[in-house]
């Protein structure tokens, strides 16, 4: 079994990156824009666990990258419980998830 190489993992990262920037830039759903800002969290993740994997430390992988993608993931649980939150809001007070309408705070 062939294993993949630091330059794979960085390159899948940041094509991964790119999309989730794209999906933020473009689109207007606000839905699509916050599981867009997850994809990029995951870029993130995966390319510390990749350096990670990639440092050896007295013949083991050194797993000091590993243990941030645990608090990646528990500020990320955080993010989707308040943003899920916050877009629920804005449906019920505007009957709308569309970005182009959402221009202002006021009611």
């Amino acid at each position: 079994m062939a294993t993949a190489s630091l330059t794979e993992y960085l390159f899948f990262s940041g094509l991964l990156f790119a999309i989730g920037l794209a999906g933020v830039i473009l689109r207007r759903n606000i839905i699509v824009i916050f599981m867009c800002l997850e994809m990029m969290l995951a870029a993130a993740s995966l390319t510390l666990v990749a350096f990670s994997r990639q440092r050896i430390v007295d013949g083991l992988p050194d797993y000091d990258g590993q243990m941030l993608v645990f608090f990646i993931i528990t500020v990320a649980a955080a993010e989707v419980a308040v943003g899920l939150a916050i877009i629920v809001a804005l449906y019920r007070a505007r009957k709308t998830i569309s970005t182009d309408d959402l221009t202002s705070l006021k009611n």
